[in-house]
């Protein structure tokens, strides 16, 4: 290898390690003057020697929605999370189908939502997933009351590890919640420059009521 591509790749790694978030391909480039910024080709293959290097190690090299970043391997968490002594995520299974409910039929509506669901949905599970950053407004329907629709964020696709949503597990696959909980991995890696940061919720109170007590969307 020459002196060059050891540089470049030492640069690469020394990036993605303090940024402590997804850097693309561009970004990555931008960390050159214009007279010496390395090729896209040249910055992909570099970082393909980065994955390499991190084969036997704790960590690795993954490229996500947002880019590329490193984090903990996902079969050490069990000792890795014992630095946070926060309690484990808890999940309602109201909010996991809705959260599904979103990713495979987006855009939805909250209505339409209620409707499959058979049971209206809190607003708590609606603003939770907002400031988790998960889903969004991408329009509102064209029908009477112009309903909001719901999509899936590129925060969404970071968090489970997917680079875009073809990656999500066919349904045609997914038994029942539990399998799409797994194929999901609600127990997510832990990203190693920023785990700092995660965060723990935990749903309190009631997560839903029937359509029948008065829910407005």
């Amino acid at each position: 290898m020459s002196e060059t591509s050891t540089t470049l790749i030492q640069i690469l790694e020394g990036a993605l390690l303090a940024a402590g978030r997804p850097l693309t391909v561009a970004q990555l480039g931008e960390l050159f003057e214009e007279h010496e910024r390395p090729p896209n080709a040249d910055l992909r293959e570099a970082l393909g020697v980065v994955a390499e290097r991190c084969t036997d190690r704790g960590f690795e090299l993954v490229e996500v929605a947002s880019g590329f970043r490193y984090q903990v391997r996902q079969s050490l968490s069990p000792w890795v999370g014992r630095l946070w002594h926060e309690r484990p995520q808890k999940y309602s299974r109201a909010m996991l189908e809705t959260l599904a409910l979103i990713a495979y039929r987006q855009p939805i509506t909250r209505g339409e939502i209620e409707e499959i669901r058979g049971v209206a949905v809190s607003s708590n599970i609606i603003k939770t997933l907002h400031e988790r950053e998960w889903v969004r407004i991408v329009g509102h329907r064209d029908v009477p009351g112009r309903p909001a629709m719901y999509a899936t964020t590129r925060q969404f696709l970071d968090y489970f590890n997917l680079k875009n949503l073809d990656q999500l597990p066919a349904l045609a696959e997914i038994r029942d919640l539990e399998t799409l909980n797994a194929e999901l991995g609600f127990n997510e890696p832990l990203p190693a420059a920023a785990a700092q940061h995660a965060e723990v919720e935990n749903l309190s109170g009631p997560d839903e009521t029937s359509p029948d007590h008065g829910m407005t969307h």
